[in-house]
């Protein structure tokens, strides 16, 4: 057996990098110091927030339209289906993450159960779009009545018939 050729030693080198993110964080706004953010900062972000806030059930509105539209689509051009559902995927992707952001988060619920219902591997048949149209009105009602926060139980009452109608339709009992 031939001895093992001995093999070059490896030099290592360890390189200790100072984190200075907190440093940047403070000093991009124009802050030296702590990284705090000002409290007339925060108050200004608070108060454009609570605007937005306001504002938000007439700007969804626009956007449950667009389903709307979509749904319409699928009703009366079905070999276009697919398409139609990927631009619902989309805007129920945009509303899942908003509508807790500004204290709707049953919209939130109502727009991930599409998102996920619209995805690559749903059904075509009419039955899937009336779930699809049991969610957009599961919106409209959330808006149109305020419904905020869990929507107590009135908010229970809408998710069971969301889900009454998914397996309604579906045929699951």
């Amino acid at each position: 057996m031939a001895e093992a050729a001995e093999k070059p030693k490896v030099k290592v080198r360890f390189y200790r990098f100072h984190n200075r993110l907190k440093e940047k964080a403070a000093g991009a706004a124009g802050y030296k110091g702590t990284g705090e953010i000002p409290a007339e900062l925060l108050a200004q972000a608070e108060a454009a927030l609570a605007q937005m806030s306001e504002d938000y059930p007439d700007w969804v509105s626009k956007l449950i339209e667009r389903m709307g539209d979509q749904h319409r689509r699928c009703v009366d051009t079905p070999e276009k289906r697919r398409s139609y559902y990927e631009e619902l995927r989309r805007i129920a992707h945009d509303m899942r993450g908003q509508g807790g952001t500004f204290g709707y988060p049953l919209i939130s619920e109502v727009s991930e159960s599409l998102y996920l219902f619209t995805g690559p591997n749903s059904g075509m048949s009419n039955n899937h779009v009336e779930i699809i149209k049991a969610h957009i009105d599961a919106m409209r009602v959330i808006i149109k009545n305020r419904i905020s926060g869990d929507g107590g139980d009135i908010g229970k009452q809408l998710l069971q018939s969301l889900d009454a109608a998914i397996k309604k339709y579906e045929g699951r009992t």
